[in-house]
């Protein structure tokens, strides 16, 4: 006959997973307020960046690349406050996959362009090489992050919590 003793270890997942939450939430939240402030004080040149990739016509790229900071900017807000945060993180990842496709859609095709992440994009200068595969990479982490919000969108110190009045700690009676 063999006999079970009960752990006397408590999970560290429940603890720790709202602190990761709050990382990623705040690390998402700085990405998307930086892309989009860097943006934001020339949207032409957003848009010129846009239209480096040669996926939409002129116009509809520089509406896109006007827009474009705008959208960054209020996801960033939201995911700082953490409001709507699982829909925040859904609107993110979806942005981000975007963004890798139009990575990818430009290596593919040849094209020489700054990616226009974080300010001023276009094509690059003679002789300058592209950094696709670090941006790829670093859209994947920011990916990552969304992804966890999208499964866990419950952090301390956010919105969604006090309007909830739900604990985002879970407590360890659980």
């Amino acid at each position: 006959m063999s006999v079970t003793l009960p752990s006397t270890r408590t999970p560290r997942w429940p603890a720790v997973r709202p602190w990761i939450g709050i990382a990623a939430r705040l690390g998402l939240a700085a990405v998307w307020l930086l892309a989009g402030a860097s943006k934001v004080g020339d949207l032409a040149a957003s848009g010129r960046a846009v239209n480096a990739y040669q996926i939409f016509p002129y116009d509809v790229a520089t509406v896109i690349g006007a827009a474009l900071p705008f959208v960054e900017l209020a996801l960033g807000v939201l995911l700082l406050l953490g409001l709507a945060t699982r829909l925040t993180a859904g609107v993110s990842a979806a942005l981000l996959v975007v963004f890798i496709a139009g990575i990818v859609s430009a290596w593919s095709r040849g094209l020489a362009i700054d990616c226009g992440c974080f300010g001023s994009g276009g094509q690059l200068a003679e002789g300058q090489a592209p950094s696709y595969l670090p941006e790829i990479l670093r859209d994947l982490g920011f990916l990552a992050l969304a992804g966890f919000l999208l499964i866990w969108p419950r952090t301390p110190f956010s919105v969604d919590g006090w309007l909830t009045g739900d604990p985002a700690v879970e407590d360890e009676d659980e």
